[in-house]
């Protein structure tokens, strides 16, 4: 079973490969999918922490990149409900899962 440490861990590599794709793109598309997703989960089941991304995103893509890459605890919460799902292909999700595995076994 993963501990709540090694789940913010790969979180954190996720969101590094998220903010790789987004600085390579320079329409930045993964942070209007990111509002997308903000707008239609507020819009379902409005909550707190969709809001707090909300508000995030709003500052652009610099204000988000540095709360998504944000190493506190803040950071790791926020990863929680990231709004940045969709950038990365199931491959590409899955290929950072075993790299991780792979990096764990190894400790």
């Amino acid at each position: 079973m993963k501990t709540h440490q090694e789940i913010d861990r790969r979180s954190l590599e996720l969101a590094r490969a998220v903010a790789v794709r987004i600085d390579a793109d320079p329409r930045r598309g993964g942070l209007d999918l990111a509002r997308d997703n903000c707008a239609r989960w507020l819009r379902r089941s409005p909550s707190a922490a969709v809001e707090e991304w909300r508000r995030i995103l709003e500052g652009g893509w610099e204000t988000a990149r540095q709360a998504l890459l944000d190493e506190s605890e803040t950071g790791a919460r926020l990863r929680q409900s990231s709004p940045f799902c969709g950038i990365l292909s199931p491959r590409e999700r899955w290929e950072i899962y075993r790299r991780f595995e792979d990096e764990q076994t190894r400790t």
